[in-house]
Parts: C-alpha cells; sequence; structure tokens
C-alpha cells in the first residue's frame, strides 16, 4: 500500500475511534447522572433549590446558572415561553454556577431579594441591566445598586442579609453538586437526570418534549 493511503487510511480510522469513543463518553455520562437521578435526587434538587412551576409536574428542568452569563440570559426569555407551551407539566428548579469571577456576590444578591420574596423580580432586573454591570464577562456588582430599586427591595436590609451565612453554604453546595454532574459551563441544563449533551435551543427542546412524551 502506497504511503498516502496508508496516511489517509490512518486518518479515517482515528476519526471513527474519535468518534466512538465521544459517543461512548456521552452514553456513559447520561447513564450515570440518570441513575443518580433514581438515587440521588438530591444532587438535582437541594431543599433550599427555588424552583418554578406546577408541584405536578413530571418534567424536572435544572438550569445551573450564573447571573453573570450572557447566554443564561439569552436562555432566560426562551424557557419560559417553553414552559408557558407546556403548562403544568415543567417544573424550571433554579442552582447556582457562578463561574464568573465575583459572580457570587451578585448570587448573594439574588438570595438576599428572595427573603424579601422579591426573586424573579431581581433576576428579571439583573438581566435587563447585564450589559451594564456584566458587560464582556467582566461583572461589577457594585453598578447593580443603581438599577436594583426596580426591583422593589429594600436596599438596606438587602445588604444586611447578603452576608448570611446560609446563602454562602447554599453557594457551596450548589458548586459542589455542579462538579458532581459534570457542569462546567453555564447555562447547564440536565432534564430528569439527562443532561443535554448537544447545547442550543433546539436541543434543549427536543430532550424536555422526550421526557414530556414520556411521562404523559
Amino acid at each position: 500500500m502506497k504511503r498516502e493511503h496508508i496516511v489517509i487510511v490512518s486518518a479515517i480510522f482515528l476519526i471513527v475511534v474519535f468518534i466512538l469513543g465521544a459517543s461512548f463518553y456521552k452514553k456513559q455520562q447520561s447513564e450515570k447522572l440518570g441513575f443518580m437521578a433514581k438515587e440521588n435526587t438530591s444532587t438535582f434538587v437541594r431543599e433550599h433549590s427555588l424552583t418554578l412551576g406546577s408541584a405536578d409536574a413530571k418534567v424536572y428542568l435544572v438550569e445551573f446558572f450564573d447571573p453573570a452569563c450572557e447566554t443564561c440570559r439569552a436562555f432566560y426569555p426562551f424557557i419560559k415561553k417553553m414552559m408557558a407551551a407546556n403548562p403544568g407539566k415543567i417544573k424550571l428548579v433554579m442552582r447556582y454556577a457562578p463561574f464568573h469571577e465575583g459572580a457570587d456576590y451578585v448570587v448573594k444578591m439574588l438570595e438576599a431579594a428572595r427573603i424579601q420574596g422579591k426573586y424573579w423580580e431581581t433576576l428579571e432586573v439583573m438581566y435587563k441591566y447585564q450589559p451594564l454591570w456584566a458587560s464582556h464577562h467582566n461583572p461589577q456588582s457594585q453598578l447593580l445598586w443603581r438599577v436594583l430599586p426596580e426591583a422593589g427591595l429594600d436596599l438596606e436590609q438587602l445588604e444586611k442579609d447578603i452576608n448570611s451565612p446560609a446563602i454562602d453554604q447554599l453557594i457551596k453546595q450548589d458548586l459542589a453538586d455542579a462538579q458532581a454532574l459534570n457542569v462546567k459551563k453555564t447555562p447547564g441544563f440536565i432534564v430528569n437526570g439527562k443532561p443535554l449533551q448537544d447545547f442550543g435551543y433546539n436541543q434543549l427542546i427536543e430532550l424536555v418534549e422526550a421526557e414530556i412524551k414520556a411521562n404523559y
């Protein structure tokens, strides 16, 4: 066999090995997380986890997010639309993965707002003004104080609640769970224990619709 042919055959062989290896890895990850969903549900949904949707929903959409993440901001209205299109069938579970430097402080703001019953209002304001306080992946949380009044918050109380040790512990737990579930980027989506392997809007819709079809 000519040398050129040997090189081509070797290259094809390596590509096939790579594709098969990647496929095997994804399958293993999916099976592993699916098992954990049955045996260790708390890894996906902690008691402190904020949820949105019906208590009877059979599809759990777990989102690990960072409020400073531009892609998380882009997906937020998309997820709300998807939930509205499937009333009562999807429960959104909010988990934290503040990977940007300083984003953990923004999470503390969010949790302190939750104490005032203003979680979703505050998240909306944070995303609305994200280009102001987190431009180019560079969170400057002090700029958020200018716009937080729009969420109807008691800022003086918020500043006190931010220092709660319980919030620190909550963030540590979520980060530990993110690591256990192999979430390395945000947003990280897991649907009924199955991770979104190929990232994208359509892929997320397909995964959610597959679980709806399987459970309803």
